[in-house]
């Protein structure tokens, strides 16, 4: 048996002529203090890839790619398929892993100076990874199709329409029309089955190659710079004097961290099980809160806390400009010292950037400005609000609770803290700019026009056009006051 396995080995050898290469790609030698745990990041990445084309296949066996079935296969695939939920589990939880073991990785070659020359390129292709990872990551959530990912497009679309002369054309190329419909969920099925994941396999190819042909980075000593002029001769009588081979000398730690991530993975798909899908897409159902998965939460709160003035630059500018400095990087640094203790800047930019991911995400888990989806039925408005108030006004009230308005505002600090609180809005917007913020929307507030009848907007504005907490209510100067006319005088708000 033995000797016929040899002689199969040998037969496919003469035709395709791999032992030689693999063989050197195994051996290759490396610095002997880069033998380290510090450098099984890559290798874990490429493993979790490896898991994430395998499920992604099986998954696609199952899956019914269209707008209509989609949200009712994953259903079958939680509840009727023996093991499904598994598989769908391991899938969604090996993208969650994948991009932090990508991030980590990253932050690892920009502490161990890895981008420097000459691996210039090799960090660049890793930018493009990360952003690769993080596309797999939104266009699968997207394939979900449930609420959450209805909603969520609808964001990525507003953000693409905000770009100048051409976001329209994006919306419409995203979108394959002016609306979600079943194009789109198309064009977002080839994207996260087929062409990002071809780039990406392409790419990490391409990585490989390139840490075969330059050398993995040895471990950065203090005092010891890069130049461009030496650092290759000086790497290679490095390797020939202490050098190691990466097989057996640092392949078993790649091995054995790669199988601990693929174990927590495994434990994570057990314990927690699959994401989603949650209720079906629903456009009618405008009360909503979609929440991107764990990846994107951070940007979730970015964009939830920040001031409406600042959403068009952290949306369009802040992503180009960090890209750009990302890629760059290598560019205007690639000399000098590598160890982190002579880069004082560069650890406390990556811890900043660390905390600052970490608390983000946890404001976009658990965020303060969050609505209580139950304020409206929980907290009624105050009587103080009602009284001495005319019908038309009490019916405004009933509407404003039942639009669920105390979502995202407070009246007297009872209520969501997403949207301004209400108590004084009289006296900051006249009537015809409430109708038009109601009726339109405005920065982070939903256009209410096709939910309210022309007496429920009436109304509305009416009870809000009373909440001047007896100050002197705001009036249209572009209105001039008949000659003799009384000012306004302030309408009783019920406060004592």
């Amino acid at each position: 048996m033995k000797e016929k396995g040899l002689a199969l080995y040998r037969w496919l050898d003469r035709r395709l002529g791999f032992a030689k290469p693999v063989t050197e790609a195994a051996e290759h030698p490396i610095p002997a203090n880069s033998a380290s745990w510090w450098y099984v990041f890559g290798s874990a990445a490429s493993v979790i890839l490896m898991l994430q084309v395998v499920t992604g296949i099986l998954l696609a066996l199952v899956y019914t790619p269209t707008a209509r079935d989609a949200w009712n296969s994953l259903n079958f695939l939680n509840h009727g398929l023996t093991l499904g939920w598994f598989l769908r589990a391991l899938h969604g939880w090996g993208s969650d892993f994948m991009i932090a073991i990508v991030l980590i990785h990253m932050a690892q070659v920009f502490l161990f100076g890895a981008y420097k020359f000459p691996r210039e390129l090799t960090w660049i292709v890793g930018v493009f990874l990360l952003l690769l990872t993080l596309g797999m990551a939104f266009t699968g959530q997207v394939l979900r199709f449930d609420q959450d990912a209805y909603w969520g497009l609808g964001i990525g679309a507003s953000i693409m329409g905000r770009v100048p002369w051409i976001g329209a054309w994006l919306v419409h190329f995203m979108l394959g029309g002016p609306i979600i419909g079943a194009t789109t969920f198309s064009r977002f099925f080839a994207l996260h089955v087929f062409i990002i994941p071809g780039i990406l396999i392409a790419l990490v190819g391409v990585h490989v190659w390139m840490v075969l042909r330059l050398g993995i980075n040895e471990w950065p000593m203090p005092g010891r710079l890069v130049r461009r002029s030496t650092y290759i001769q000086e790497y290679e009588a490095q390797t020939h004097q202490d050098g190691v081979p990466f097989v057996p000398d640092a392949a078993w730690k790649d091995v054995m961290f790669s199988a601990a991530i693929l174990l927590a993975i495994m434990a994570c798909a057990i314990f927690f099980g699959p994401i989603g899908p949650s209720g079906p897409p629903d456009p009618t159902i405008i009360q909503t809160a979609p929440k991107p998965d764990v990846a994107f939460l951070w940007i979730y709160a970015i964009f939830a806390l920040a001031p409406p003035a600042l959403e068009t630059p952290l949306l369009l500018i802040a992503p180009i400009a960090v890209i750009c400095v990302m890629l760059g990087l290598p560019l205007y640094a690639g000399e000098g010292e590598k160890h982190w203790s002579r880069r004082p800047v560069a650890v406390l930019m990556v811890c900043a950037i660390a905390v600052s991911l970490a608390i983000l995400t946890s404001l976009g888990e658990n965020p303060p400005w969050s609505p209580v989806m139950n304020a409206w039925s929980a907290d009624p408005v105050q009587p103080k609000y009602l009284k001495g108030r005319t019908p038309l006004e009490r019916r405004g009230a009933v509407v404003f609770q039942q639009m669920q308005c105390r979502n995202c505002h407070s009246l007297d600090g009872i209520g969501g803290k997403r949207g301004p609180e209400l108590n004084r809005v009289a006296t900051q917007m006249t009537e015809s700019q409430l109708i038009r913020q109601v009726l339109q929307g405005s920065g982070n507030m939903p256009a209410y026009g096709s939910a309210l009848s022309p007496q429920e907007t009436t109304a509305l504005v009416g009870f809000l056009d009373t909440l001047n907490g007896n100050q002197m209510p705001a009036r249209d100067l572009a209105r001039p006051l008949a000659e003799g006319a009384p000012l306004a005088q302030p309408r009783q708000s019920g406060k004592q």
